[in-house]
């Protein structure tokens, strides 16, 4: 049954939605982005049902300054107490959770690994935020692919018949190829000790409970995690899509894989 609730979180009133169900191990999900709990085209609400139909009770809820939630919005980098505040009345309205995994897309994944540790058990982290600034905040996002995006591209070309025949004909423009394959030798810069790349790496190297990283290998946000960022041992799943929100059948997966994390292990 999905229930609607408020809470309180540093003088601001927060909006939630609970779907209880009776499994001790619960999931909590943090919106990326200025998104709304419900998602973009109701995605994280179908999600939520989704993983309550399989048994498990799911919190979802609104950061101060978004949807149905009053105070200011301060941000992914900002959303510690919201997030604490978030747990603590998703274990008082579902008192017979004992574990409590947390998944984020975006920035929401980001904020889970910069503001850890929270009173959490598990973490799932899709398509981690990398770039300085919110996903919402799109000067802050380059125009271009990340490098690596770039050279993956120009090495199937390289692989592709088809290519190859325009190559022999005189169809592809030589300067352009050539800047192009010199980049598959470069090596991206390594972050400044203060960048957020950098304050992810720290936070993924001294993790405070088990991990799993989501990537949609074709989204642009995600390539630029890989590029940037080092999981270490932090085991990652890959979809071969370019959705960044898992949007149609990609949520099939999704779904697959969070609740994997959920069901304890026989």
């Amino acid at each position: 049954m999905r229930h609607q609730l408020n809470f309180a979180c540093e003088g601001a009133t927060l909006a939630a939605t609970l779907d209880d169900a009776p499994s001790t191990t619960g999931l909590l999900i943090v919106s990326g982005g200025n998104e709304i709990r419900s998602g973009a085209h109701r995605g994280m609400a179908m999600l939520a049902q989704r993983i309550a139909d399989a048994g498990h009770p799911v919190f979802r809820f609104d950061r101060r300054g978004i949807g149905d939630s009053d105070g200011a919005n301060g941000g992914f980098e900002s959303s510690a107490p919201d997030i604490a505040a978030a747990i603590a009345t998703f274990r008082a309205a579902a008192p017979h959770v004992t574990r409590i995994v947390a998944f984020g897309n975006c920035d929401a994944a980001s904020a889970l690994l910069l503001h850890q540790p929270l009173a959490l058990d598990e973490l799932t982290l899709a398509n981690p935020w990398t770039y300085e600034g919110g996903a919402d905040d799109e000067a802050d996002e380059p125009a271009l692919p990340p490098a690596s995006a770039i050279r993956a591209r120009y090495l199937a070309r390289l692989t592709d018949p088809r290519s190859l025949l325009r190559l022999l004909k005189g169809d592809i423009d030589f300067k352009k190829l050539a800047r192009g394959l010199s980049a598959l030798g470069r090596r991206a810069a390594p972050a400044a000790p203060d960048s957020l790349p950098a304050r992810l790496d720290a936070a993924l190297a001294n993790l405070a409970y088990p991990a799993t990283i989501l990537l949609a290998t074709g989204d642009r946000t995600a390539q630029a995690f890989v590029e940037k960022c080092q999981p270490g041992a932090v085991p990652v799943e890959r979809l071969d899509s370019t959705s960044h929100s898992f949007a149609g059948d990609d949520g099939d997966w999704l779904a697959e894989q969070i609740l994997k994390i959920l069901r304890p292990t026989l």
